[in-house]
């Protein structure tokens, strides 16, 4: 644990609490895209496949089980909460997201520190981490409407 990590925690729970907070207050997820999101949870998955099975610390498993719930509660809310799902713009959110995930995961294939399932997973996770946010800033571009909390969200996860 160091200084660094720690500030990268809490600045990314921050951005998800800001998110959550908007969403569940306004009941509004405009000007989020679903599909950032859905790469962040599928980040978040393969990320953690180690946490049932490797202990670190109480700090690390909780942050590891805050990031997979928050993340697949956002998903989860944009497609089928029946009030903010009337909020969300599929005609806007038109990133092609998937077109990410199998470079993120061929590159994890060949570079990686050890050829398991696990690491490369991991590594994946990293690859498709530093890629998530472009259908979100594309959303932002298209639509050139940022609400406050929307720029927050960005900016904190940024």
């Amino acid at each position: 644990m160091n200084i660094f990590r720690l500030a990268g925690d809490m600045t990314h729970l921050a951005s998800v609490l800001v998110l959550l907070l908007k969403i569940h207050t306004i009941k509004s997820c405009a000007g989020i895209s679903l599909k950032t999101q859905e790469l962040y949870a599928l980040v978040f998955a393969t990320r953690y496949l180690d946490l049932f099975t490797d202990y670190i610390s109480l700090y690390n498993t909780l942050m590891k089980l805050i990031f997979l719930v928050s993340s697949f509660s956002i998903v989860w809310y944009i497609r089928h909460h029946k009030i903010v799902r009337r909020s969300y713009d599929k005609d806007q959110d038109t990133f092609r997201h998937y077109f990410l995930v199998l470079p993120c995961f061929l590159l994890a294939l060949v570079i990686n520190e050890k050829f398991t399932v696990k690491e490369i997973m991991w590594t994946f996770s990293l690859y498709l981490e530093a890629v998530a946010i472009l259908p979100q800033l594309v959303l932002l571009q298209r639509t050139r409407n940022i609400d406050n909390l929307t720029g927050q969200y960005v900016f904190l996860l940024g």
